[in-house]
């Protein structure tokens, strides 16, 4: 009999036959079939029962005792690091509720039981939402007034940020409406001056200020009380969903930490969002949640679910698409998402975002981020751009994977990985320094993505809407004509310009550092800005050539035929696509997050277009390949398995290597047991019938043994080294004086998953992904 996938050393590829290693390369991506060592501290305790236990007479070891009959904490549970066993965490739940099921029959009271362990789950899902709303609304308040923070300070309160110092004011004017006498820049506080080479020094200068204290506030957060709060947190709650266990990354000091230094990094101007850490936090919440629930607390499968569930409300309240995030988790984060996951995954989004429509964060009354209300259909010609904005998205996506893992791997594998404070400091310098001069580089992401997606009026005092206007004009305000562009918006298309340049570069260094880190509103701002700029050079080009033959019939004169700012949500779109590879939930949570519904087909061709040509480049999205980067198990269900290998040219030990080791279902003593874990790494062993007779029995843990000997030498009188220890479900008699064996057979798995060592690989890797095995043992002949 041979076994596959017992060891802590990995298989390295399928390529190589003579690799040592215990891990494969299947289409790019690190596949764990085993699991990493549990190194519990069995030695110490096992010589402690030693000296404890040795002097029992024999009088008290007539008895033979099962003492697995009562549940013992810690066996059937996972080390950190190790994947989850999704058959037996689903069959201890179908157990469950067949015992709920037929009690609920003998009494009303295990009946109202039944009933309240069928609403537990709901239950959990409200309170998901309400604290995920609740958080998510403190982050997004609190971060627009530190980010106005950085520019002024309202006289009237401190806590007030530049909109609402100015709500109340009646001196402001019209043109200048963001100006009112409650509100001060830092230098007209300190000099007295508003204008100035002077007084824009000194804002220059306590915006960097502000900009280095609140970054390195949130590097020396994270570095001291929770590593696992850095980064966006998707690539690592994703490989938690599928089934690999990172203790302490969904905890309470991670959702603390994280929720106040994402506030901090937003509020240092860095190239970064909030959307992506959203999701870590709310998962966080739910983790949290899970353990005030029994059925969650001990069914890591169950917890998975709510998680599942949780990811999708924390794109809820990231981008008020309660839809969306449900499409969001189904598609890009789920391993497994069974139906009732869905209803009460859509529960928990509404919820969530029902909770932060109340707080209004954003103080307009509505629940999307970047309200849009164009007042003029699109051309079906006008799919041209919009596929020609895909092709971007496509091509900087696939840009951006490769340069970001590039320089993730190089702080990874050089010193720069060492300094991870002064390596934000200098990010966020160069960010900052030279953001301020461009007025699209200096303002919030958000704020510069709702100017981009905004259709200009009559009203509208922004640079992009400095149009030459006919005074003469019979117009409404709301349907104005495509008009000739005037100064101030050929200076906005250069700094435009800049902005993107600037962008594009800038986010590749700074998405994966010690800080939280959203990639989300970064890709969405590449987009819109190379949007607003195609689609200010189709309306000039509409203007100046109305009678070309592409403009004729739709776009003549005096016609407002061509919309920027939908140029600008395509393009948002596109590139979002191009780095996630999401495609229905993207155009789901682009017209959720915009309220644009009737320009969902060019959403739809913008995203496709993107992932085919990123996909084209390369096939993994920025999570995978950040997983891929770290080396976490995770098996990905869209890549194939493309190598023409069997079972038996994997499995170790290989035919010609040294047998497997086995436990055999009786004639085992306790020390024997102790000797072969203390020599060996694996982290399971097969049982067989006997040495002879390699016939499979069962399969048991590593761990499960540890635990189990360690609470026999406690809870069981007689237990020596010389204990015989029995598999069996039968032990032979024995006489009354001898020395009381151990009876292991409840830890035993009796049906483990077994294939032949002639099934093909690409069979085994399918059951794995389908079934969420841990391990498959590899049989010959039985």
């Amino acid at each position: 009999m041979y076994n596959h996938g017992y060891r802590r050393e990995s298989f390295n590829s399928t390529r190589s036959g003579t690799s040592d290693e215990d891990m494969v390369e299947i289409a790019g991506a690190t596949l764990d079939f085993s699991v990493t060592d549990d190194v519990p501290p069995l030695e110490n305790a096992a010589s402690e029962g030693h000296s404890t236990h040795n002097g029992i007479g024999a009088k008290e070891a007539s008895k033979m005792m099962d003492f697995l009959d009562e549940p013992v904490p810690g066996v059937g549970t996972y080390e950190d690091f190790n994947t989850i066993d999704w058959v037996r965490e689903k069959s201890r739940d179908r157990d469950r509720h067949r015992e709920i099921a037929s009690k609920s029959k003998e009494s009303t009271w295990a009946l109202i039981q039944s009933i309240s362990d069928a609403f537990t789950g709901w239950l959990l899902m409200l309170l998901i939402g309400l604290l995920a709303g609740s958080i998510a609304g403190l982050i997004d308040i609190s971060a627009h007034w530190m980010t106005d923070l950085k520019e002024g300070v309202c006289l009237e309160g401190f806590w007030f940020n530049h909109e609402h110092c100015c709500w109340k004011s009646t001196e402001i004017t019209f043109e200048e409406r963001d100006k009112c006498p409650q509100w001060r820049s830092w230098a007209e506080l300190i000099s007295g001056k508003t204008d100035g080479g002077l007084a824009y020094f000194l804002n220059y200068m306590i915006y960097i200020f502000w900009a280095l204290l609140f970054s390195l506030l949130a590097v020396s957060l994270v570095r001291s009380f929770a590593p696992y709060a850095c980064g966006s947190g998707i690539p690592e709650i994703k490989t938690i969903l599928g089934g690999f266990i990172i203790r302490g990354y969904l905890g309470k000091w991670t959702l603390l930490i994280k929720t106040v230094t994402l506030v901090l990094a937003v509020s240092s101007g860095l190239s970064l969002g909030k959307e992506g850490p959203l999701v870590h936090v709310a998962c966080c919440c739910g983790n949290i949640l899970c353990h005030f629930f029994t059925k969650y607390r001990k069914n890591e499968a169950k917890r998975r679910e709510v998680l599942s569930a949780a990811a999708a409300a924390g794109v809820s309240v990231a981008f008020g698409a309660p839809i969306g995030g449900v499409l969001f988790s189904l598609e890009e984060v789920s391993y497994y998402f069974p139906l009732k996951t869905l209803w009460r995954s859509f529960f928990a989004a509404l919820v969530a975002a029902f909770t932060l429509r109340s707080i209004n964060p954003f103080g307009n009354s509505r629940l999307v981020l970047f309200y849009v209300e164009f007042h003029s259909p699109w051309h079906l010609l006008e799919l041209i751009p919009f596929i020609l904005l895909g092709i971007f998205g496509g091509l900087w996506g696939a840009f951006f994977i490769r340069a970001n893992i590039k320089w993730c791997h190089r702080r990874k594998t050089t010193k720069l990985g060492h300094y991870p404070v002064l390596e934000v400091l200098v990010i966020t310098a160069i960010t900052a320094v030279i953001a301020f001069p461009n007025e699209y580089t200096r303002t919030s992401t958000s704020e510069l993505i709702s100017e981009l997606f905004n259709d200009c009026s009559l009203l509208d005092s922004s640079k992009l809407c400095d149009y030459v206007t006919e005074l003469n004009s019979t117009k409404p305000a709301d349907d104005l004509p495509d008009r000739a562009a005037g100064k101030n918006l050929y200076q906005a298309i250069w700094q435009l310009t800049l902005a993107l340049i600037f962008k594009i570069f800038i986010t590749v260094f700074t998405f994966g550092m010690k800080v939280p880190s959203g990639l989300f509103i970064p890709s969405m701002a590449v987009g819109a800005i190379a949007g607003r700029l195609l689609g200010i050079g189709m309306e000039q080009l509409a203007f100046y050539h109305h009678d070309w033959v592409i403009f004729k019939g739709w776009c003549g004169p005096g016609a407002d035929c061509i919309t920027p700012g939908l140029y600008a949500m395509v393009g948002a779109a596109a590139c979002l696509g191009g780095v996630t590879r999401m495609t229905v939930s993207l155009v789901v949570i682009m017209f959720e997050l915009t309220g644009g519904l009737e320009y969902i087909v060019p959403l739809m061709a913008a995203a496709m277009t993107s992932k085919w040509v990123a996909d084209a480049i390369g096939r993994e999205g920025i999570y995978d390949a950040h997983i891929r980067l770290n080396g976490y198990p995770f098996l990905d269900t869209k890549e194939e398995f493309r190598h023409k290998t069997l079972a038996m040219d994997v499995m170790r030990p290989r035919r010609n290597d040294p047998p497997v080791t086995v436990l055999t279902q009786e004639g085992m003593t306790v020390e024997d047991m102790e000797t072969l874990i203390s020599e060996t790494t694996y982290s399971g062993f097969p049982v067989v019938v006997s040495r002879e007779s390699q016939r499979l029995v069962g399969f048991v843990l590593r761990r499960d043994i540890i635990i189990s000997i360690e609470n026999a030498r406690k809870r069981q009188d007689g237990i020596v080294s010389t204990s015989v220890i029995y598999f069996t479900e039968h032990t032979p008699p024995h006489p009354p004086n001898s020395i009381t064996p151990l009876k292991l057979r409840s830890i035993m798995d009796l049906s483990p998953f077994t294939v032949t060592d002639h099934t093909p690989m690409e069979i085994v890797v399918d059951i794995f992904r389908k079934l969420g095995l841990r391990q498959c043992l590899v049989t010959h002949n039985g």
